[in-house]
């Protein structure tokens, strides 16, 4: 028997019983659409979360006081033998590499505009912010070092304080003391949930004084891209060692904190993705269901064929044929539903990430046919395995 006999006797095979067929593809293309959905969300929660860091750029090395193995805010930020100074900041600024350094303080504060008023953060930082964090003045300029009381608003706040009239020049209470408008910011967004142009920035010892800190709460390194960041880590260490006479900080590289996201949200979304995957279980055993009774029905049939000539492996190709075309057009059907949910995702729930990706589209239905060609080999191998004669009779 050829190969395209046998493919258009698969085909009439699953065209013969039309509704028990589709059930059957709607088995699978329920888990593909599920595998489809889920992963979906993963991979977007994964480029939103990834791209809400890369917005500040990816040559940055994060500096916090307090010693910890770990990443994030150390529980030592309070109690360290001594505090990160501007001074430490500024030691750093003529290393090799280094392009800029940003010092940061952070806390909210009341703003008043004659009698507008209102709670929004206060970042306490240097000149060079805009450089290491990728933020842009939209009118003015930005602070200038020092103990000056001056201030930069950022877009929300001056919408909210000004409406539509500049407010460079005009001055404004933060923390009841009083500060000159030099600059407005871009919109930024959030990053992570917190609203950046909801936020005012002042000079970074201004804030240390506002917020009663005798040190501050991180320094940022911008370095050159290329640059070998392992000998620039093992430089600032050693700079920060000899200011302070021990290691009480912790360095942490940007790059380090995505690698750890990536890995965390890669498993995150395989593990969505396989929790779609057990969808596709229950539809391989509505494959091997309806191939058990496929070949019960056709005994027959099988018989006559191997009376014709046709050998095991022909009529065991043949019934595999038909459980790969099924689970192959279930796979399909599942890819067309779970796409269209992507789709209506993004429509009606524009705040929720989706992003649809080629490799797990593919995947989903590559898995679909493994399914499918699992879930036929027991029936397929039970035709196969008849004796024609036997076969004959039992017609």
């Amino acid at each position: 028997m050829r190969i395209a006999d046998q493919s258009r006797m698969a085909w009439r095979g699953v065209l013969a019983h039309p509704a028990r067929s589709l059930l059957t593809m709607l088995g699978i293309g329920v888990g593909i659409a599920a595998v489809v959905l889920l992963t979906s969300i993963g991979q977007g929660v994964r480029a939103f979360v990834l791209g809400e860091f890369t917005q500040f750029g990816t040559n940055l090395l994060a500096i916090m006081p307090g010693k910890t193995s770990t990443f994030g805010m150390s529980a030592a930020v309070i109690h360290t033998s001594r505090p990160l100074t501007v001074e430490d900041a500024e030691s750093l600024e003529h290393l090799p590499h280094v392009q800029a350094i940003a010092t940061a303080v952070h806390g909210n504060a009341d703003v008043e505009w004659v009698e507008r008023r209102r709670s929004t953060m206060v970042f306490g930082v240097g000149e060079s912010a805009p450089e290491v964090w990728r933020l842009r003045v939209a009118e003015g300029r930005f602070l200038e070092e020092g103990l000056r009381a001056q201030t930069v608003l950022g877009d929300r706040v001056r919408r909210e304080l000004f409406g539509q009239s500049s407010p460079l020049g005009q001055s404004i209470r933060i923390g009841g003391e009083r500060y000159r408008v030099v600059g407005t910011m871009e919109a930024k967004g959030q990053f992570l949930g917190m609203d950046m142009d909801d936020a005012v920035y002042i000079p970074t010892r201004r804030a240390m004084r506002l917020f009663n800190l005798n040190g501050v709460q991180e320094v940022d390194v911008l370095y050159a891209a290329g640059s070998n960041v392992e000998a620039l880590e093992k430089t600032v260490r050693e700079t920060l060692v000899a200011r302070h006479g021990q290691e009480d900080f912790t360095i942490v590289t940007q790059q380090q904190m995505l690698d750890v996201l990536d890995s965390v949200l890669g498993v995150l979304t395989f593990a969505v993705g396989a929790l779609g995957g057990v969808s596709l279980l229950v539809g391989g055993v509505g494959v091997l269901t309806i191939m058990t009774i496929a070949v019960s029905e056709r005994t027959g049939e099988v018989g006559l064929l191997r009376a014709l000539g046709a050998d095991s492996g022909q009529v065991l190709a043949l019934f595999l044929g038909e459980a790969v075309a099924l689970a192959a057009l279930g796979g399909l059907l599942g890819l067309l539903l779970g796409v269209g949910g992507v789709l209506l995702i993004a429509l009606l729930l524009p705040a929720l990430p989706v992003a649809l990706s080629p490799f797990y589209l593919a995947l989903a239905e590559a898995i679909a046919v493994t399914i499918g060609l699992a879930a036929g080999v027991l029936p397929a191998r039970r035709a196969a395995g008849m004796e024609p004669v036997r076969a004959l009779r039992a017609e």
